[in-house]
Protein backbone atom coordinates (compact mmCIF):
# COMPACT_ATOMS: atom_id res chain seq x y z
CA UNK A 1 0.00 0.00 0.00
CA UNK A 2 2.44 2.62 1.14
CA UNK A 3 4.42 2.06 -2.50
CA UNK A 4 1.45 2.64 -4.08
CA UNK A 5 0.64 6.11 -2.25
CA UNK A 6 4.76 6.90 -3.19
CA UNK A 7 3.90 6.10 -6.74
CA UNK A 8 0.91 8.15 -7.08
CA UNK A 9 2.67 10.77 -5.15
CA UNK A 10 6.24 11.01 -7.03
CA UNK A 11 4.56 11.04 -10.14
CA UNK A 12 3.31 14.26 -9.70
CA UNK A 13 6.22 15.68 -7.92
CA UNK A 14 8.05 14.51 -10.79
CA UNK A 15 5.38 15.70 -13.27
CA UNK A 16 5.92 19.30 -11.25
CA UNK A 17 9.80 19.79 -11.56
CA UNK A 18 9.75 18.97 -15.25
CA UNK A 19 6.74 21.05 -15.92
CA UNK A 20 7.86 23.86 -13.21
CA UNK A 21 4.52 25.80 -14.56
CA UNK A 22 5.40 25.57 -18.45
CA UNK A 23 8.76 27.37 -17.78
CA UNK A 24 11.08 24.18 -18.37
CA UNK A 25 8.81 22.21 -20.02
CA UNK A 26 8.86 25.11 -22.57
CA UNK A 27 13.08 25.27 -22.40
CA UNK A 28 14.61 23.30 -25.09
CA UNK A 29 17.91 24.17 -23.17
CA UNK A 30 18.35 21.76 -20.38
CA UNK A 31 21.54 23.40 -19.33
CA UNK A 32 19.80 26.66 -19.22
CA UNK A 33 17.36 24.50 -16.73
CA UNK A 34 20.25 23.41 -14.54
CA UNK A 35 21.73 27.01 -14.01
CA UNK A 36 18.67 27.68 -13.00
CA UNK A 37 17.92 25.24 -10.64
CA UNK A 38 21.07 26.02 -9.40
CA UNK A 39 20.30 29.23 -8.51
CA UNK A 40 16.94 27.92 -6.57
CA UNK A 41 19.16 26.76 -4.34
CA UNK A 42 19.25 22.89 -6.26
CA UNK A 43 16.68 20.45 -6.13
CA UNK A 44 16.86 20.07 -1.63
CA UNK A 45 16.10 24.04 -1.35
CA UNK A 46 12.88 23.63 -3.57
CA UNK A 47 9.06 23.21 -2.10
CA UNK A 48 6.78 22.02 -4.87
CA UNK A 49 3.66 24.36 -3.89
CA UNK A 50 0.42 24.35 -6.35
CA UNK A 51 0.55 27.65 -7.13
CA UNK A 52 4.24 28.20 -8.25
CA UNK A 53 4.93 24.57 -9.15
CA UNK A 54 1.23 23.04 -10.19
CA UNK A 55 0.95 19.61 -11.54
CA UNK A 56 0.32 19.50 -15.75
CA UNK A 57 -2.15 18.13 -17.69
CA UNK A 58 -0.40 14.42 -17.52
CA UNK A 59 -0.83 14.18 -13.58
CA UNK A 60 -4.34 15.28 -14.21
CA UNK A 61 -4.84 12.95 -17.21
CA UNK A 62 -3.76 10.11 -15.26
CA UNK A 63 -5.46 10.85 -11.85
CA UNK A 64 -8.55 10.32 -14.35
CA UNK A 65 -7.31 7.10 -15.38
CA UNK A 66 -6.85 5.98 -12.15
CA UNK A 67 -10.27 7.40 -11.01
CA UNK A 68 -12.41 5.15 -13.41
CA UNK A 69 -10.26 1.92 -12.76
CA UNK A 70 -11.17 2.57 -8.94
CA UNK A 71 -15.44 3.32 -9.97
CA UNK A 72 -15.70 0.67 -12.31
CA UNK A 73 -13.41 -2.26 -11.15
CA UNK A 74 -13.00 -4.61 -13.43
CA UNK A 75 -16.25 -4.49 -15.10
CA UNK A 76 -14.76 -4.24 -18.65
CA UNK A 77 -17.97 -3.38 -20.37
CA UNK A 78 -18.50 -0.05 -18.21
CA UNK A 79 -14.66 0.84 -17.38
CA UNK A 80 -14.02 2.19 -21.07
CA UNK A 81 -17.28 4.63 -20.79
CA UNK A 82 -16.06 5.54 -17.37
CA UNK A 83 -12.52 6.31 -18.56
CA UNK A 84 -13.74 8.48 -21.53
CA UNK A 85 -15.99 10.55 -19.36
CA UNK A 86 -13.63 11.25 -16.92
CA UNK A 87 -11.02 12.03 -19.49
CA UNK A 88 -13.54 14.53 -21.02
CA UNK A 89 -14.26 15.67 -17.81
CA UNK A 90 -10.14 15.83 -16.72
CA UNK A 91 -9.53 17.96 -19.92
CA UNK A 92 -11.56 21.03 -18.56
CA UNK A 93 -9.06 20.86 -15.56
CA UNK A 94 -6.18 20.35 -17.72
CA UNK A 95 -7.30 23.42 -20.38
CA UNK A 96 -5.21 26.34 -18.48
CA UNK A 97 -2.13 24.05 -18.31
CA UNK A 98 -0.95 23.61 -22.02
CA UNK A 99 -2.16 20.24 -22.79
CA UNK A 100 -0.90 18.00 -25.66
CA UNK A 101 -3.14 18.71 -28.76
CA UNK A 102 -3.25 15.01 -29.33
CA UNK A 103 -4.80 14.80 -25.98
CA UNK A 104 -7.39 17.95 -27.05
CA UNK A 105 -8.38 16.06 -30.25
CA UNK A 106 -8.87 12.98 -28.74
CA UNK A 107 -10.78 14.15 -26.16
CA UNK A 108 -13.13 15.87 -28.22
CA UNK A 109 -14.24 12.78 -30.31
CA UNK A 110 -15.63 11.06 -27.27
CA UNK A 111 -19.02 10.90 -26.67
CA UNK A 112 -19.51 9.50 -22.86
CA UNK A 113 -22.46 8.03 -22.09
CA UNK A 114 -23.33 6.80 -26.08
CA UNK A 115 -23.14 3.40 -27.61
CA UNK A 116 -19.48 3.22 -28.28
CA UNK A 117 -19.18 6.75 -27.17
CA UNK A 118 -15.38 5.84 -26.02
CA UNK A 119 -14.25 4.75 -29.12
CA UNK A 120 -12.60 7.68 -31.23
CA UNK A 121 -11.29 7.19 -35.22
CA UNK A 122 -7.52 6.66 -36.24
CA UNK A 123 -6.03 10.34 -35.71
CA UNK A 124 -2.92 10.89 -37.91
CA UNK A 125 -1.22 12.81 -35.82
CA UNK A 126 -2.33 11.10 -32.58
CA UNK A 127 1.27 10.45 -31.60
CA UNK A 128 1.43 11.94 -28.78
CA UNK A 129 3.19 11.46 -25.30
CA UNK A 130 -0.54 11.83 -23.27
CA UNK A 131 -1.58 8.49 -24.06
CA UNK A 132 1.63 6.75 -22.26
CA UNK A 133 1.84 9.50 -19.12
CA UNK A 134 -2.10 8.40 -18.16
CA UNK A 135 -1.81 4.92 -18.04
CA UNK A 136 0.95 3.60 -15.38
CA UNK A 137 -1.47 2.88 -12.83
CA UNK A 138 -3.44 0.28 -15.31
CA UNK A 139 -0.45 -2.03 -14.15
CA UNK A 140 -0.84 -1.65 -10.40
CA UNK A 141 -4.01 -3.29 -11.16
CA UNK A 142 -3.27 -5.66 -13.19
CA UNK A 143 -0.22 -6.74 -12.36
CA UNK A 144 0.27 -10.95 -12.59
CA UNK A 145 2.04 -12.60 -15.25
CA UNK A 146 -2.15 -14.40 -15.80
CA UNK A 147 -2.93 -10.84 -16.09
CA UNK A 148 -1.42 -9.43 -18.88
CA UNK A 149 -3.82 -9.72 -21.25
CA UNK A 150 -6.08 -7.76 -19.55
CA UNK A 151 -3.15 -5.08 -18.57
CA UNK A 152 -2.78 -5.06 -22.79
CA UNK A 153 -6.68 -4.69 -23.54
CA UNK A 154 -7.13 -1.84 -21.05
CA UNK A 155 -3.97 -0.01 -21.67
CA UNK A 156 -4.75 -0.35 -25.49
CA UNK A 157 -8.38 1.33 -25.05
CA UNK A 158 -6.92 3.69 -22.49
CA UNK A 159 -4.33 5.20 -25.11
CA UNK A 160 -6.07 4.73 -28.31
CA UNK A 161 -9.57 6.97 -27.01
CA UNK A 162 -7.22 9.83 -26.92
CA UNK A 163 -4.12 9.18 -29.46
CA UNK A 164 -5.24 6.61 -31.42
CA UNK A 165 -1.91 5.53 -33.55
CA UNK A 166 0.27 2.92 -32.72
CA UNK A 167 3.22 4.52 -34.15
CA UNK A 168 4.09 6.22 -30.52
CA UNK A 169 0.64 6.61 -29.38
CA UNK A 170 -1.29 3.57 -27.34
CA UNK A 171 2.02 1.67 -27.38
CA UNK A 172 3.33 4.34 -25.42
CA UNK A 173 0.57 3.30 -22.93
CA UNK A 174 1.32 -0.23 -23.28
CA UNK A 175 5.10 0.38 -22.16
CA UNK A 176 3.94 2.35 -19.48
CA UNK A 177 1.27 0.09 -18.05
CA UNK A 178 3.27 -2.91 -18.44
CA UNK A 179 6.55 -1.82 -16.84
CA UNK A 180 4.45 -0.89 -13.71
CA UNK A 181 3.71 -4.67 -13.53
CA UNK A 182 7.40 -5.69 -14.03
CA UNK A 183 7.78 -3.71 -10.73
CA UNK A 184 5.71 -5.64 -9.07
CA UNK A 185 6.45 -8.70 -9.98
CA UNK A 186 10.00 -7.93 -9.16
CA UNK A 187 11.78 -8.16 -12.60
CA UNK A 188 15.43 -7.09 -13.58
CA UNK A 189 14.70 -3.72 -14.66
CA UNK A 190 17.56 -4.81 -17.67
CA UNK A 191 15.42 -7.19 -18.80
CA UNK A 192 11.48 -4.47 -19.35
CA UNK A 193 12.78 -3.58 -22.77
CA UNK A 194 12.73 -6.75 -24.30
CA UNK A 195 10.00 -8.49 -22.24
CA UNK A 196 8.18 -5.34 -24.15
CA UNK A 197 9.22 -6.23 -27.49
CA UNK A 198 7.85 -9.71 -26.76
CA UNK A 199 4.27 -8.46 -25.37
CA UNK A 200 4.23 -6.58 -28.66
CA UNK A 201 2.52 -9.15 -30.71
CA UNK A 202 0.00 -9.65 -27.95
CA UNK A 203 -0.93 -6.14 -28.80
CA UNK A 204 -1.22 -6.70 -32.66
CA UNK A 205 -3.22 -9.77 -31.97
CA UNK A 206 -5.92 -8.10 -29.96
CA UNK A 207 -5.70 -4.75 -32.25
CA UNK A 208 -6.22 -7.19 -34.57
CA UNK A 209 -9.58 -9.22 -32.86
CA UNK A 210 -11.29 -5.57 -32.34
CA UNK A 211 -11.12 -4.84 -36.27
CA UNK A 212 -11.14 -1.05 -35.79
CA UNK A 213 -8.09 0.91 -38.10
CA UNK A 214 -6.13 -2.51 -39.21
CA UNK A 215 -5.78 -0.99 -42.53
CA UNK A 216 -4.95 2.51 -40.69
CA UNK A 217 -2.43 0.61 -38.45
CA UNK A 218 -0.70 -1.20 -40.87
CA UNK A 219 1.87 0.77 -41.88
CA UNK A 220 3.00 1.86 -38.46
CA UNK A 221 3.39 -1.18 -36.40
CA UNK A 222 7.02 -1.52 -37.21
CA UNK A 223 7.96 1.91 -35.82
CA UNK A 224 8.07 1.69 -31.97
CA UNK A 225 9.28 -1.57 -32.30
CA UNK A 226 12.23 -0.78 -34.42
CA UNK A 227 13.09 2.01 -31.75
CA UNK A 228 13.24 0.66 -29.16
CA UNK A 229 15.08 -2.76 -30.60
CA UNK A 230 17.90 0.67 -31.37
CA UNK A 231 17.59 2.31 -27.91
CA UNK A 232 18.25 -1.55 -26.35
CA UNK A 233 21.25 -2.16 -28.28
CA UNK A 234 22.44 1.31 -27.68
CA UNK A 235 22.57 0.53 -24.05
CA UNK A 236 23.57 -3.31 -24.81
CA UNK A 237 20.52 -4.89 -23.24
CA UNK A 238 18.84 -6.04 -26.46
CA UNK A 239 19.37 -9.79 -26.26
CA UNK A 240 18.86 -12.09 -23.15
CA UNK A 241 21.91 -12.45 -20.79
CA UNK A 242 22.92 -9.06 -22.09
CA UNK A 243 22.48 -7.70 -18.26
CA UNK A 244 25.14 -4.98 -17.96
CA UNK A 245 23.79 -1.30 -18.78
CA UNK A 246 26.01 1.02 -21.08
CA UNK A 247 25.63 4.41 -20.39
CA UNK A 248 27.93 7.20 -21.97
CA UNK A 249 31.57 7.74 -20.54
CA UNK A 250 29.77 11.64 -19.64
CA UNK A 251 26.20 11.92 -19.30
CA UNK A 252 26.15 15.39 -18.28
CA UNK A 253 23.14 18.00 -18.90
CA UNK A 254 24.43 19.09 -22.55
CA UNK A 255 24.82 14.72 -23.71
CA UNK A 256 21.82 14.28 -22.34
CA UNK A 257 19.83 16.80 -24.42
CA UNK A 258 21.72 15.45 -27.52
CA UNK A 259 21.06 11.64 -26.63
CA UNK A 260 17.92 11.83 -25.82
CA UNK A 261 17.39 14.33 -29.34
CA UNK A 262 18.63 11.09 -30.96
CA UNK A 263 15.64 9.42 -29.48
CA UNK A 264 13.14 11.41 -30.72
CA UNK A 265 11.48 11.32 -34.35
CA UNK A 266 10.33 15.54 -33.99
CA UNK A 267 13.64 16.53 -32.75
CA UNK A 268 11.70 17.10 -29.04
CA UNK A 269 12.72 14.83 -26.08
CA UNK A 270 9.86 12.49 -25.03
CA UNK A 271 7.44 14.35 -27.55
CA UNK A 272 6.00 10.87 -28.17
CA UNK A 273 4.83 7.74 -26.83
CA UNK A 274 8.33 5.90 -27.91
CA UNK A 275 10.66 8.18 -26.44
CA UNK A 276 8.97 9.26 -23.03
CA UNK A 277 8.94 6.21 -21.91
CA UNK A 278 12.22 5.14 -22.83
CA UNK A 279 13.86 8.46 -21.63
CA UNK A 280 11.74 7.23 -18.11
CA UNK A 281 13.37 3.98 -18.44
CA UNK A 282 16.81 5.19 -18.95
CA UNK A 283 16.78 7.41 -16.25
CA UNK A 284 15.73 5.32 -13.65
CA UNK A 285 18.16 3.07 -14.60
CA UNK A 286 20.59 5.53 -14.47
CA UNK A 287 19.40 6.22 -10.98
CA UNK A 288 19.34 2.70 -9.79
CA UNK A 289 23.14 2.47 -10.10
CA UNK A 290 23.61 5.74 -8.54
CA UNK A 291 26.02 4.85 -5.40
CA UNK A 292 25.11 8.29 -4.20
CA UNK A 293 21.45 10.27 -4.21
CA UNK A 294 19.52 8.04 -6.49
CA UNK A 295 16.45 10.40 -6.09
CA UNK A 296 18.82 13.37 -7.37
CA UNK A 297 20.09 11.19 -10.33
CA UNK A 298 16.17 10.26 -11.50
CA UNK A 299 16.01 14.22 -11.44
CA UNK A 300 18.79 15.34 -13.61
CA UNK A 301 18.14 12.54 -16.31
CA UNK A 302 13.93 12.55 -16.12
CA UNK A 303 13.36 15.94 -15.30
CA UNK A 304 15.98 18.52 -15.61
CA UNK A 305 16.58 18.17 -19.66
CA UNK A 306 15.33 19.84 -22.85
CA UNK A 307 11.67 18.68 -24.07
CA UNK A 308 8.72 17.07 -22.43
CA UNK A 309 10.11 16.93 -18.89
CA UNK A 310 7.14 16.81 -17.46
CA UNK A 311 5.62 14.07 -19.27
CA UNK A 312 9.23 12.37 -18.46
CA UNK A 313 9.43 13.00 -14.97
CA UNK A 314 5.94 11.84 -14.35
CA UNK A 315 6.52 8.07 -15.44
CA UNK A 316 9.94 7.97 -14.52
CA UNK A 317 8.62 9.30 -10.35
CA UNK A 318 5.87 7.14 -10.62
CA UNK A 319 8.03 3.89 -11.04
CA UNK A 320 10.77 5.33 -8.82
CA UNK A 321 8.22 5.60 -6.00
CA UNK A 322 6.94 2.19 -6.46
CA UNK A 323 10.26 0.99 -6.20
CA UNK A 324 11.74 3.08 -3.54
CA UNK A 325 9.00 4.73 -1.49
CA UNK A 326 10.21 8.55 -0.14
CA UNK A 327 13.24 7.25 1.38
CA UNK A 328 15.90 10.16 1.24
CA UNK A 329 13.39 12.55 -0.72
CA UNK A 330 12.85 16.12 0.46
CA UNK A 331 10.08 16.60 2.44
CA UNK A 332 9.00 20.02 0.60
CA UNK A 333 9.12 17.78 -2.44
CA UNK A 334 5.78 15.97 -1.72
CA UNK A 335 4.17 17.55 1.32
CA UNK A 336 2.72 20.22 -0.38
CA UNK A 337 1.83 18.61 -3.61
CA UNK A 338 -1.29 19.53 -6.15
CA UNK A 339 -3.73 17.07 -5.19
CA UNK A 340 -1.83 14.93 -2.49
CA UNK A 341 -5.00 14.25 -0.70
CA UNK A 342 -6.88 12.59 -4.25
CA UNK A 343 -3.44 11.02 -4.96
CA UNK A 344 -3.08 9.47 -1.59
CA UNK A 345 -6.99 8.22 -1.47
CA UNK A 346 -6.75 7.02 -5.43
CA UNK A 347 -3.38 4.73 -4.56
CA UNK A 348 -5.52 3.54 -1.55
CA UNK A 349 -8.13 2.41 -3.87
CA UNK A 350 -6.06 0.67 -6.12
CA UNK A 351 -4.16 -1.30 -4.01
CA UNK A 352 -7.26 -2.94 -2.96
CA UNK A 353 -8.46 -3.51 -6.37
CA UNK A 354 -5.34 -5.15 -6.94
CA UNK A 355 -5.52 -7.25 -4.38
Amino acid sequence: MENFRCAMLLSAVGDAIGYKNWEWESNPDGSAIMKELEGLGGLGAISLDPETWPVSDDTIMHMATARALCDKGKKKDELYSEMASCYVEALETASTRRPDPALIQGCASLHPGKVLGWHSPFNPRGTGFGAASKAMCIGLVHWKPTQQKELIRIAVESGRMTHNHPLAGFTGAVCTAIFTSYILQSKPIVCWGRNLLEALNEVKVYCKKTIRNNFEYKQYWNYFETKWEMYLLERGILNDGDDVVKFPAKYDTEARDKIYKSWSSEGRAGRRGHDAPMIAYDALMVAQQSNGNKWQELCYHAMIHGGESDTTGCIAGFWYGLMYGLEGIPHGHYEHIEFKKELEELAKRLYELSR
